[in-house]
């Protein structure tokens, strides 16, 4: 369908003066759009023009509405010498083509350069008029929606989940083209960043096709990545959940926005609409003409149902109902059979999203990851997407079959990422086992009693932990033992998952952020050599990542990971893993035993001391944590009436306190894990250094959590107040004598430090939680680290919490007190000169200083970039007001979750995803690193807020910054920085709306010290 395309250029304010002589400007407008560029008249010797043009027109068809930007260049004319740029404007089109989304772009966007940045802004106003044309082949996907939210939208409802879409491009890198030794580093860059937003407009219209093709009508979930592959191209990949969605029309059906997202939708009846969608997907209608008819009148029995036939129907593969207890076994084996069915259709059975609407997940299997290494430079035609099409399919199937080895038919919460270092590149993926509800596989149109009949059969709050697969050919060695809830199924002793914890699950206590991190050295190598060091290396990472993740979770006395995400680094000269998951109690889940040290050196005196010495700091940890996080699972009596668990002998092992089970150490097993206690043989260095770090990560301060979920567990009470932040650390590591050990000491010093860094400077926020915490860690050069953080601190209600954890608090509020004093010593001479606006150059000396003290090299250097509020000056503040100046809100908010707190999300404007380029020649001068790095993080946010606000949005939610490549040269004093960031527009409305406005206004000002990327209001 083809449509016309209207700009309108207003205005411009507070350009930069490109006229030495007069100290003004001489600017105009080029617009772009295709092949066509119109340009405004030159408005002479001013640095805030009025330019007021008329409408310009291109009518173009909708597919390139969807591929291209609109690019606005702004210039200065000079009469005798060419025109010099200001900077440009890219402004993407897509969320003008929904159906219900805004009708006009319109406001003022910062004119951004790639080497001087923000140079002003431009007050521009964008239309779209699109004819209606159902052509059977059209090449264009309007009116898909698309959302990076990982959940069902806030204010929608899903009818259909149909499954799994992933497209990839690939085109040549510019910066690798012949001519790019001719062009300026201005032109290099602008060529990357449009060629990116082309490469990107293109993806989201093929995968918006597919939708379509399964006649969907949104993508949930939405990841984009990009890889830069060097030489051998450029490739943009997105994968996402297609889902046919319905918008909740009356506002009375919104539930009041209440504190945990993804409540709201419970009650919102699915599929019980009276005219069902009529699409049916594909091959799954026999499914309806088959004789199961269950009429909620007809009674249930065995009989009724030939259970023979039903069994035999089920897969082979270990998903018998070996576990699903007495009753409901022939109906069970039904279900699984419709999923099946419904899932076989597709290729593979993913899914996104990491929080799903009630009922929608039935079992969990456990964590499933592939990891493959690949050579670029063996591409045969590098400009097809065939080979890395095929690369991905080959780790996407071994997912798959993973999956069916837990007697699992589908993975959710699934991701993929790269990382790539000359020409080797690792390819992972990973996701969660699951077992689904087919309701929501298929239209609606299935018998109600079935969705009835498995809701009596599930107990709420532990359905989803108990074991799909069947007892008696398990996948590998586990200790199941009967739920502590309902008694009735088996559920494994701990529980690892890639999602965010379900909300009906039964927790007991709060959460907390546990991290694994690891370095590995590796010997520089060539190609082929290389690629095969790395391959050896992997597994072994992984295990050992694992098992770290392991010894803290017991250490913290919890016994389930949710949201775990675990990335493998590649370097020059080494690997990084860095696991970073929320560690949870389950009430449906054994309690952990403790964590005991067996020794195999010699049996001297002092050496049993030191290790008698250690076991019992162990014990204290674990007794420590427990009381901070406040769990205390009931004790389960001896005579628990018609308790089925077999045999007594075991259970009152599961029920001992570690202590007791400190005899035990002659006639230990390790192969199963069978005992109470989890055992660390020490028998050399290696396994001692392992222990050390153990106790070594810090508890965060008092009245602190942290979790890199969606929403804290154990914590319900929250207040409106967010302030999110990104923050990125360089470090550049000695040479010298480098081991595996010190690399680790490096690289966990690094993480904490970054840590401790941000509850300092959020402390005035204190009772406080830092969600959605989400590390990336990265190898840009030899010797250099890259760690970057982007998270939200929430505030909750200190007096709703303290009622229930009176006693706790009193005796943690002393111990914490101490522990500050030593947490603290160093940040504190740091932030009393950090408190003016650009704190740089003290902090940088600060921090080397800092760094030296806390047992890094002082050879090496550690640049922070923390503080990355988008107001880097005070004017950016009254700039970016204008735009929304009618509205209550004075600056956009963002967040990375999918909702804000105390707020109902009205309307979905559309995804914002935008990449920018920065260089610079004079590192220095800008503050070193950390300046750089700064001002550019600074300015994206305030990029991305002008766009919301120019589509009428007030609030960016699920933002992410998917991609943060920093490359410095410090001998040439030069810089360049990559960065993606995307997330969903989107207009809230406060709960009470009329209180806060008058309130609102002093509250955005008297915030110095918050050093966020967001100013509280």
């Amino acid at each position: 369908m083809p449509g016309k395309l209207k700009v309108k250029i207003v205005a411009g304010r507070h350009l930069p003066v490109m006229d030495r002589a007069s100290d003004l400007t001489d600017a105009f407008v080029e617009v772009k759009f295709g092949n066509t560029t119109f340009k405004t008249d030159v408005c002479l010797k001013s640095l805030n023009p009025q330019w007021n043009s008329e409408w310009f027109k291109f009518e173009v068809d909708d597919e390139d509405l969807q591929d291209e930007p609109l690019q606005i260049t702004v210039l200065d004319h000079d009469t005798y010498s060419a025109n010099d740029a200001i900077g440009k404007v890219y402004i993407d089109i897509d969320p003008l083509l929904y159906s219900e989304a805004a009708t006009v772009i319109s406001g003022w966007f910062p004119i951004y350069d790639t080497i001087h940045g923000i140079r002003g802004e431009i007050n521009v106003v964008v239309k779209v008029d699109l004819f209606n044309d159902l052509n059977r082949f059209r090449q264009s996907s309007c009116g898909v929606k698309f959302f990076c939210t990982t959940s069902i939208p806030k204010c929608y409802r899903a009818v259909i989940i149909h499954g799994f879409v992933e497209e990839l491009v690939v085109n040549e890198d510019p910066e690798y083209q012949w001519i790019d030794r001719i062009r300026t580093p201005r032109a290099s860059n602008e060529a990357r960043q449009r060629l990116i937003s082309l490469m990107s407009g293109e993806l989201q219209r093929k995968i918006g096709l597919k939708v379509l093709e399964m006649r969907g009508n949104a993508v949930v979930g939405y990841l984009q990545c990009f890889d830069l592959e060097g030489e051998s191209g450029l490739v943009v990949r997105a994968i996402g959940t297609a889902c046919t969605l319905d918008k909740l029309s009356s506002p009375a059906a919104l539930p009041p926005a209440c504190s945990s997202p993804s409540r709201e939708t419970k009650e919102i009846p699915f599929n019980e609409d009276p005219n069902p969608n009529t699409h049916s997907s594909g091959p799954s209608t026999p499914l309806k003409n088959q004789t199961y008819s269950f009429s909620p009148s007809k009674s249930y029995s065995r009989q009724s149902s030939s259970s023979d036939t039903d069994l035999s129907l089920t897969p082979k593969t270990g998903m018998g109902s070996g576990s699903a207890g007495k009753e409901g076994g022939p109906f069970k084996a039904l279900l699984r059979q419709q999923t099946q069915s419904a899932l076989e259709q597709r290729e593979f059975p993913f899914f996104t999203l990491t929080a799903f609407p009630p009922g929608f997940l039935v079992h969990v299997g456990g964590v499933v990851s592939a990891r493959s290494v690949k050579l670029l430079d063996r591409i045969h035609n590098p400009d097809e997407p065939e080979t890395r099409d095929a690369w991905w399919a080959e780790i996407r199937q071994e997912i798959k079959s993973h999956a069916k080895a837990l007697g699992c038919h589908a993975v959710v919460g699934y991701s993929e990422s790269t990382s790539i270092c000359e020409e080797v590149c690792i390819l992972s993926a990973s996701g969660t086992a699951a077992v689904l509800n087919p309701r929501f596989l298929q239209d609606g149109t299935m018998e109600g009693c079935l969705e009835q009949r498995l809701e009596e059969n599930l107990p709420a709050g532990c359905g989803f932990c108990h074991i799909p697969y069947d007892e008696l050919n398990m996948p590998f060695p586990a200790h199941l033992t009967y739920c502590y809830n309902c008694r009735k199924q088996k559920v494994p002793d701990v529980l690892f998952t890639t999602i965010d914890l379900p909300v009906d699950a039964a927790v007991i206590g709060k959460g907390c952020l546990i991290q694994a991190r690891l370095c590995r050295l590796k010997k520089k190598a060539q190609a082929e050599a290389n690629a095969t060091a790395i391959s050896n290396l992997l597994p072994f990472m992984e295990y050992e990542v694992h098992t770290q993740l392991m010894n803290k979770l017991k250490l913290k006395g919890m016994n389930a990971l949710f949201g775990l995400r675990i990335q493998i680094t590649v370097g020059e000269n080494m690997l990084m893993g860095l696991a970073s998951a929320t560690g949870v109690y389950l009430a449906a889940l054994p309690t952990p035993g403790g964590i005991q040290i067996a020794g195999k050196t010699p049996n001297d005196g002092s050496y049993e001391q030191h290790i008698s010495h250690m076991q019992k700091k162990i014990n204290d940890t674990i007794a420590k944590n427990k009381e901070l996080y406040e769990i205390n699972p009931p004790e389960i009596s001896e005579e628990i009436i018609g308790s089925p668990i077999p045999e007594p002998r075991q259970r009152s092992r599961l029920l001992r306190s570690q202590s007791e089970s400190s005899d035990e150490v002659t006639e230990l097993d390790l192969s199963h894990g069978k005992k109470d206690a989890f055992v660390l043989e020490i028998d050399d260095t290696d396994a001692m250094e392992d222990v050390h770090s153990l106790l070594t990560d810090v508890p965060p301060p008092s009245g602190f959590y942290s979790c890199n979920t969606e929403i804290m567990p154990g914590i319900n009470n929250w207040t409106s107040e967010i302030q999110m932040f990104t923050s990125v650390r360089v470090i550049r590591l000695s040479s010298l004598n480098l081991t595996n050990q010190a690399l680790n000491k490096n690289f966990n010093d690094l993480c904490e430090n970054l840590l401790k860094s941000l509850y300092f400077k959020l402390r005035s926020m204190i009772p406080c939680c830092l969600c959605h915490v989400n590390f990336t860690v990265s190898l840009p050069e030899d010797e250099l680290i890259q760690v970057t953080v982007t998270a939200v601190a929430i505030t909750f209600d200190k007096n709703q919490a303290l009622q229930t954890t009176k006693t706790h608090a009193e005796k943690s509020l002393q111990r914490a007190s101490t522990d500050n004093e030593e947490l603290l010593q160093f940040p504190l001479e740091l932030c009393s000169e950090s408190l003016p606006s650009h704190p740089f150059p003290p902090a940088k000396e600060h921090l080397e200083s800092a760094s030296a003290n806390s047992g890094i090299p002082a050879a090496q250097r550690a640049v922070t970039v923390e503080k990355a509020s988008p107001m880097g000056e005070g004017n950016f503040r009254n700039r970016s007001a204008p735009p929304c100046a009618n509205s209550t809100v004075g600056v956009v908010k963002m967040t990375p979750l999918s909702f804000i707190p105390g707020a109902k999300i009205t309307k979905y404007l559309g995804i914002i995803n935008m990449f920018f380029i920065r260089e610079t020649t004079s590192l220095r001068e800008e503050g070193g690193v950390s300046g750089f790095l700064h001002a550019f993080i600074a300015e994206v946010f305030a990029m991305v807020r002008a766009h919301v606000a120019a589509l009428g949005g007030n609030a960016v939610v699920s933002y992410i910054m998917k991609q943060c490549v920093f490359m410095e040269n410090p001998n040439k004093n030069q810089a360049q920085c990559l960065i993606n960031v995307s997330g969903d527009a989107v207009v809230f409305v406060r709960e009470s709306e009329l209180e806060v406005v008058s309130t609102q206004q002093p509250a955005a000002s008297c915030q110095p010290s918050c050093t966020g990327g967001e100013v509280t209001t």
